[in-house]
């Protein structure tokens, strides 16, 4: 008897849950693109970002059903309180369901935290930091694109097997570069190199003539620049002016953009390896999307970051029209696109794991000599594939406190 009391009062707060969630239901959505419209990191997400998140609007097919959504974008400076700000705005008085973009370690996890707090969506294609899907990990947060875990186990196993067996670091002084720092340090060790040194330098950096020339002393084989956007170009530029490579030493831009290969020119970034999951010229379904993006935005091809706005966002609009409407209930929505597996052009089938890390391939590429670039922004070959499957940081390794429950 207390056994069927029990399944009949779980049976009744099932159906009550489930009726709640009905008729909270409508099909107006509002959406968030907050990332760097002005600063060191604008050309990666920012104005880009929101085109690509228009774009994902429009090809919902949700405008033709009826539905209502509204998009807004705003600038967090790289400063995670005037990011908290924004979004505590937005979601209070606004009423935003879901962000997007957030490049800046920093400011990402900070809105994670307020994503959570608020149940709503985070879908993070911007920030880098692996512990978005480990430590602070969310059951409102879905990590797209690339993450340091990601970055350090491509870039970093390939240098250290080809000889790159010791390393010292210039790292970006903030939550990122401390999280890249980190994973691609464990890589190194647990692949037989050994990390000589390192130094920390400020975000949004000029000069970096002092960190270059402690890195030269150092004497090691790689110099793993653990720091992203102006602050890696302007290193490498630098390193050219010191000799640095001439010299015997390789960079390894431990998180590169095609924007950053762009601003440095052929000549300068030749040679250069890197991870990442999205490349513009890769096929018939990434062409056909910059093409439609240089439609509205002709100051570059898309970026990985931009390309994970686009893809998330058709994630979420999916998840929204399986459950029959909005339910601005944060936490039911990523639930439901966990259930769902993920394709797009952009980065092919997929999924979503309980941690909230988005898996899909990661490429090794390699920066052309000026000689093999054939026209404008042709400038990556293909190095390695890296299956979904080994790209990430493997579940059972997950320290996200949202495995323990499941």
């Amino acid at each position: 008897m207390k056994r069927s009391l029990a399944a009949l009062i779980m049976t009744t707060s099932l159906v009550l849950s489930g009726n709640a969630l009905a008729q909270t239901m409508d099909k107006v959505v509002k959406v968030g693109s907050l990332g760097d419209q002005s600063g060191l990191y604008q050309d990666i997400g920012g104005p880009g970002s929101t085109v690509a998140a228009q774009m994902a609007i429009e090809d919902s097919g949700l405008l033709a059903k009826g539905w209502k959504i509204d998009l807004i974008q705003a600038d967090h400076q790289n400063k995670p309180d005037v990011g908290t700000n924004i979004g505590k705005q937005w979601i209070d008085v606004e009423k935003v369901d879901v962000f997007v973009d957030l490049a800046s370690s920093g400011v990402g996890l900070a809105i994670a935290n307020l994503a959570k707090e608020k149940n709503v969506v985070n879908l993070n294609s911007g920030s880098a930091s692996s512990d978005l899907t480990g430590a602070q990990c969310s059951p409102n947060t879905v990590h797209w694109v690339y993450d340091t875990w990601m970055l350090a186990n491509g870039t970093g196993k390939a240098l250290v097997k080809s000889g790159g067996d010791s390393w010292f670091f210039l790292t970006a002084d903030y939550a990122f570069g401390h999280a890249l720092e980190r994973d691609t340090a464990a890589v190194v060790t647990a692949n037989g190199g050994k990390v000589v040194g390192g130094v920390k330098h400020p975000l949004n950096n000029a000069d970096f003539s002092s960190f270059l020339l402690q890195a030269q002393s150092s004497k090691a084989k790689i110099i793993g620049l653990a720091n992203a956007g102006g602050d890696t170009t302007n290193a490498i530029k630098q390193a050219a002016e010191f000799g640095i490579v001439a010299g015997g030493q390789k960079l390894a831009g431990m998180l590169l953009f095609i924007t950053d290969v762009h601003s440095l020119g052929l000549k300068v970034s030749q040679g250069l390896n890197f991870t990442e999951t999205f490349y513009w010229d890769m096929n018939d379904g990434t062409r056909a999307f910059t093409k439609r993006f240089n439609e509205k935005f002709k100051k570059q091809p898309p970026t990985m970051v931009q390309a994970g706005v686009y893809s998330s966002l058709i994630h979420y609009f999916k998840a929204l029209e399986a459950l029959g409407g909005n339910p601005h209930d944060g936490r039911a929505v990523v639930a439901k696109m966990k259930e769902m597996p993920t394709d797009d052009p952009l980065f092919g089938k997929g999924s979503i794991r309980a941690d909230g890390r988005k898996i899909h391939p990661a490429y090794l590429f390699e920066v052309k000599k000026p000689e093999e670039s054939k026209y404008p922004w042709d400038y990556y070959k293909l190095i390695a594939t890296i299956p979904a499957e080994e790209a990430f940081i493997p579940l059972d390794k997950s320290v996200c406190p949202l495995l323990k429950k499941s």
